[in-house]
């Protein structure tokens, strides 16, 4: 019983650390193979007389030559793979004619490292031909789990929101703006976002809703191109696709309300986000 607490006890370690995905059978030690590559930098540049002896460190002037090496080559490749990542996603996104296509080119987009240590790529839900059209950050661990955008606890309080405006998920369309789950549920980098970019935004076009929902910060202050928080962004409408964007079409009034998320943080703030959900069903209104 004493090792089993001690199992628990570790388990429970990793999940309050965002470890909750089994991605391999085996450990893998990252600073043996960071190590090594550094020693395969150097001996390529001639440094291997560097280190003098194994059992011995080498003195902090020896080493700058190599690790200098190192940093550089490990700076120049995600550099290009970034590169040849966009401009890939970029083409496969303005060859794809419908949103099948447009998720096969995503189910075989193989460049993007977020989906390697995804489960499944989840594209959207509900219905394609409604008016209304949301669009989230990225896809949790029950999101990654089932395939579908916003399953959750916070998925959940998504549904009894819409359901308070007259709407469902019959009545909408759901994605978010990436495919695949940060490891963690950590916060997208700017160069994740940058590759697939190109996908989310040809899937708006595929869509062509008379209304578009940035749920959360992130997918409003990258699809607008703006640099405001979700507080000052939430509760105003905006025209997407912004000035100077090279999306086709004509503009969509836009509006970014709060992440389920962040509102069962802040249960204080649903006031905030039942305006917002008000002032979206009065605008869908009009439309009709």
């Amino acid at each position: 019983m004493e090792h089993t607490g001690n199992y628990l006890a570790a388990l429970n370690f990793y999940i309050d650390a965002g470890v909750d995905e089994v991605i391999g059978t085996a450990p893998v030690d990252r600073f043996a193979e960071s190590q090594m590559a550094a020693a395969a930098a150097g001996a390529g540049a001639g440094v291997e007389a560097l280190s003098p002896a194994p059992s011995r460190a080498p003195s902090r002037p020896a080493v700058a030559p190599a690790a200098t090496t190192a940093a550089t080559a490990a700076a120049t490749v995600p550099l290009q793979a970034r590169t040849e990542a966009e401009i890939s996603a970029r083409a496969l996104a303005a060859g794809a004619v419908d949103l099948p296509a447009l998720r096969a080119v995503m189910d075989n987009f193989d460049l993007c490292p977020l989906k390697k240590t995804a489960a499944t790529t989840v594209f959207g839900a509900g219905n394609p031909a409604a008016k209304v059209m949301l669009i989230g950050e990225a896809p949790g661990a029950d999101e990654d789990r089932q395939g579908q955008p916003f399953v959750g606890v916070s998925g959940q309080l998504l549904d009894r929101m819409l359901a308070s405006i007259g709407l469902d998920r019959g009545s909408v369309y759901i994605t978010n703006m990436l495919a695949w789950r940060p490891p963690g549920n950590r916060k997208p980098t700017i160069e994740e976002t940058t590759m697939c970019l190109p996908f989310i935004r040809r899937h708006v076009e595929l869509v062509a809703p008379r209304i578009l929902v940035f749920v959360g910060g992130t997918s409003a202050a990258t699809l607008l191109e703006r640099r405001d928080g979700i507080t000052r962004m939430r509760g105003r409408w905006f025209e997407y696709p912004p000035d100077g964007s090279n999306v086709s079409g004509d503009a969509i009034p836009a509006m970014p309300i709060f992440h389920p998320a962040y509102l069962l943080r802040q249960p204080a703030l649903k006031r905030l986000a039942w305006i917002d959900l008000l002032a979206i069903k009065a605008r869908l209104q009009d439309i009709n």
